[in-house]
């Protein structure tokens, strides 16, 4: 509400070209509150209130816009103008950005940016997406390894503008081969003895990543330490930059949308939901819903093969739902719990056997409870078979919980196993592979069970 109440009176300072109350507006609030109030606004008006403010502060406002608005003001302003914007922005997110603009609009701005900027962005441009080089910022303090701590906290002072953090020094020899690190708390710890070398109170034991690193490793990698940041190292250990703790967020945060979108059969989005074309929508949703329906297929060939004791026996089809649906939902909790404990690095390959057992464990108490369940149920609520003849239910669903519990656990190691993520073996795989399995292992129980009692299709 508030931000609606504020546009007519932002729209309002851009027709006046009241600069002072556009500069006011920027530095009166935190950037990314900034950014909020202007989302109504257009790109053009959105870059018209931006170009008030002074440059650092347009920078902190247009890295909290959202990612499409910042490529509408890239290709829609000025070069001269946006050109002085990217040299400015922090060297991850200028390289991240530049990737989602038209390659005219690239061409155009990069002669515009000076030429160590330019560098660098052709250097970090050149990884891969998803590994530790892509998410890296080459914005690194760092000092040689025979300064004082007093030089340091001269040195720091004159690179503290030019960086994202300083909470962590890094200390390099003369070919910048990465040898420790010092916090910034610990210089000021150590003010008192200025004439100390950083050499001597560094910690030399450190935790690196190299540049082609998968950034889930990474990621998870900071998570295990509570790191601020972590060096990134070529393979001769050169520094060649740093990942905040911010870009790790953010590799969570794509980590869980992907899981979650994986978890629900939907190939993962690459904008989001409102701005995905419905075209694209529509493919990414069908070939997976295409490919359950195929599968789907094999649970309607597994019930035909038995359709003659359906027509005999019509009390068995009362059950059918509940014995597929037990089995599904086991597997689907087992394989939830497999990938969070597999994403997460509390798990590993060489631990299946562990898992295989614990979900045969598993599989069997939880069959047992719920057939005890199911059985009280039908003998209560089902007319039709005997107390005798219902005892298919709560052995059928020993075995098929089980089943469920072991191929719900086995499936994403496999998949991992394999290079594969492990979430592509989503609640709705499982539950389609158990369909099958349960209906087949349900017939089976029945035909022997009730042939011992009496032959169903004698006379």
């Amino acid at each position: 509400m508030i931000n609606t109440l504020l546009l007519p009176e932002l729209r309002e300072m851009l027709a006046e070209n009241d600069v002072a109350g556009l500069a006011d507006f920027c530095e009166a609030m935190h950037p990314a509150r900034a950014a909020e109030f202007m989302e109504g606004l257009t790109a053009e008006e959105t870059w018209g209130v931006l170009k008030a403010a002074d440059p650092d502060r347009r920078v902190s406002i247009f890295e909290y816009l959202d990612q499409q608005r910042q490529v509408d003001i890239l290709e829609t302003g000025d070069p001269a103008e946006t050109s002085k914007l990217i040299t400015i922005m922090a060297p991850d997110d200028r390289v991240d950005l530049l990737k989602q603009v038209e390659d005219d609009t690239v061409e155009t701005l990069l002669p515009l940016v000076p030429t160590e900027e330019r560098r660098d962005i052709a250097r970090l441009s050149q990884y891969p997406e998803g590994t530790a080089g892509s998410l890296m910022t080459t914005s690194v303090a760092r000092l040689p390894e025979s300064v004082t701590v007093g030089e340091a906290i001269d040195e720091l002072a004159r690179q503290t503008k030019n960086h994202e953090t300083i909470y962590y020094i890094y200390i390099v020899d003369d070919d910048n081969h990465l040898r420790g690190l010092i916090s910034a708390r610990q210089l000021l710890t150590h003010l008192g003895t200025p004439d100390e070398r950083v050499a001597d109170i560094m910690e030399r034991d450190l935790v690196t990543v190299e540049a082609t690193d998968d950034q889930e490793a990474v990621a998870a990698r900071v998570a295990d330490y509570n790191f601020l940041a972590i060096p990134v190292v070529d393979h001769e250990h050169h520094l060649v930059g740093i990942i905040t703790h911010d870009d790790v967020i953010d590799v969570l945060r794509e980590e869980a949308e992907e899981d979650a979108y994986r978890a629900g059969g939907i190939a993962p989005l690459e904008e989001t939901y409102l701005n995905t074309p419905i075209h694209t929508l529509l493919w990414k949703r069908g070939v997976w819903l295409a490919i359950l329906l195929a599968a789907s297929f094999l649970t309607v060939i597994a019930l035909q093969s038995f359709d003659e004791m359906l027509a005999v026996v019509k009390w068995i089809a009362f059950f059918l739902p509940l014995i597929v649906s037990c089995g599904g939902n086991s597997g689907g909790q087992s394989a939830t719990l497999i990938i969070t404990s597999l994403t997460s690095g509390d798990l590993q390959l060489n631990d299946w056997p562990r898992v295989l057992l614990r979900e045969l464990t598993m599989g069997l108490a939880l069959g047992t409870a719920l057939g005890a369940i199911a059985y009280c149920g039908a003998l209560f609520g089902v007319e039709g078979p005997t107390a005798v003849e219902k005892l298919v239910v709560p052995i059928t669903l020993v075995f098929v919980v089980t089943c469920g519990t072991i191929v719900g656990g086995a499936l994403p190691l496999i998949f991992r196993r394999i290079g594969l993520d492990p979430a592509l073996m989503s609640n709705p795989f499982v539950a389609g592979i158990i369909d099958i399995t349960g209906i087949v292992i349900y017939m089976t129980v029945c035909v022997l069970m009730l042939k011992q009692l009496a032959d169903p299709f004698s006379g």
